[in-house]
């Protein structure tokens, strides 16, 4: 049986809204962007998700949590191209990689956040698992890959583009650290503490930040059209975010621990090459 290849691309803290609000001819030609929401507010949980062959969720009323489940993993089915799948194989472990590469697939990873290392338990099922050498290199994964014949691939990227700073220099921008990055800094109290008072926006920066979060997106879906002209017909591609972010709403700003829509707002499209 032949399966096909399949590109799964999450967009890193891209809300919604920013995502309808951009320009994205390349990633609509893949289907209609559906508004889902994420399983966590912040990147490591959510990619655990992920990795477990859960994807952004609807959130239907009247039904048990248990069919959703069910109808989201019935859906690798036609990702795979396989009818064949034994969900039983998904257990104990809850591992997508490690069915995929059952099926015969070669497992590859491409991350631009450091709290997705491969040190992480993330990396345990994948053949290849890279964190790159900066986190707005999209351009610099798809020099990467490749998809030869008779080998399908699963490619699953993490791309940095719309996270903070949104691809600005940060010059002029207060250094606001993730999980990975508050860790390594909490043993330095000197640092910690200069940091503490520069980590606010006044909202005409916070529009400034969520319009350019918009300008990320489109710069995205041009890097995705060129993937899409190496890919061979019948790739099936997934393109969603792991969480949205804030931009001032309701006095907040980022995403993490945040209860709020707009922190589990995410846009999610999928659908194959003809």
């Amino acid at each position: 049986m032949s399966i096909n290849h399949i590109v799964f691309i999450v967009m890193d803290s891209c809300r919604y809204d920013s995502f309808t609000a951009a320009n994205t001819p390349n990633i609509d030609r893949l289907g209609q962007a559906e508004r889902r929401y994420s399983y966590a507010s912040w990147t490591g949980p959510s990619h655990h998700a992920f990795a477990m062959g859960m994807l952004p969720h609807t959130s239907p009323k009247d039904v048990f949590a248990s069919e959703v489940y069910k109808d989201e993993y019935a859906l690798w089915k036609d990702r795979t191209g396989n009818p064949d799948i034994a969900f039983k194989e998904f257990l104990p472990d809850l591992s997508l990689p490690k069915v995929l590469r059952q099926l015969g697939y070669r497992t590859v990873a491409k991350v631009s956040m450091p709290v997705l290392n491969k040190n992480t338990l993330l990396s345990r099922d994948f053949d290849d698992y890279k964190l790159m050498g900066n986190h707005n290199d999209f351009a610099g994964m798809i020099k990467e890959m490749e998809f030869p014949d008779g080998e399908p691939h699963y490619y699953f990227l993490n791309l940095g583009e719309t996270h903070y700073p949104y691809m600005l220099s940060g010059a002029n921008l207060p250094h606001i650290s993730g999980l990975h990055g508050a860790l390594k800094g909490m043993d330095d109290a000197d640092v910690a503490h200069a940091t503490a008072g520069r980590q606010s926006f006044d909202p005409g920066q916070m529009e400034m930040l969520r319009q350019q979060q918009v300008k990320c997106v489109e710069y995205i879906d041009g890097q995705i059209g060129r993937l899409m002209a190496m890919a061979p017909e019948n790739t099936h591609f997934i393109v969603t975010a792991d969480h949205g972010e804030l931009f001032g709403e309701d006095g907040y700003f980022g995403h993490g621990p945040i209860m709020h829509e707009k922190c589990f707002e995410v846009p999610f499209v999928e659908g194959r090459l003809g």
